[in-house]
């Protein structure tokens, strides 16, 4: 059962700021784009419909740290981690490094959610065909110091 997924991520020109290294918004644009691939990797998505209920998964928390720079194409290693598991969310843990350079790490939860036009979001649990699938990792979070 996978509880990491692994990608890469060119940096555009587009995800740069007047001094020439990625905007720190970027690296939420990076995380919700790992967090895609991986649901597809799963045979799901972060948005569609269940027994003829749309859902999604909205965030419910993001935070990134970062600790060196990234630039212009740059190639980073993205690997997500699903930290925890819970009946109706996930939380991940998200590293961005360039070969053995650590630039930021990351940290997305989200709740799986049904929802209809002028309707409050309602949390369900996440379906068996996706939740059997995934387990929580057992790596400690963090443990990596900025390295320069």
């Amino acid at each position: 059962m996978p509880c990491e997924f692994k990608t890469t991520r060119s940096v555009e020109f587009s995800d740069t700021d007047m001094a020439g290294i990625v905007h720190f918004s970027r690296f939420f644009v990076f995380m919700e784009a790992a967090e895609h691939a991986f649901l597809r990797s799963l045979g799901t998505s972060v948005a569609g419909t269940l027994e003829g209920r749309r859902v999604g998964w909205p965030r419910v928390g993001a935070s990134c740290d970062y600790l060196n720079p990234a630039r212009f194409e740059d190639m980073l290693d993205v690997h997500l981690r699903v930290i925890r598991k819970g009946t109706s969310s996930m939380t991940y843990g998200v590293e961005f490094r360039r070969g053995d350079v650590l630039i930021a790490r990351g940290r997305l939860s989200t709740v799986f959610c049904e929802y209809a036009p002028g309707q409050p979001f309602r949390s369900i649990p996440i379906p068996d065909f996706v939740a059997d699938q995934i387990s929580e990792s057992t790596e400690e979070e963090g443990g990596d110091d900025a390295e320069g």
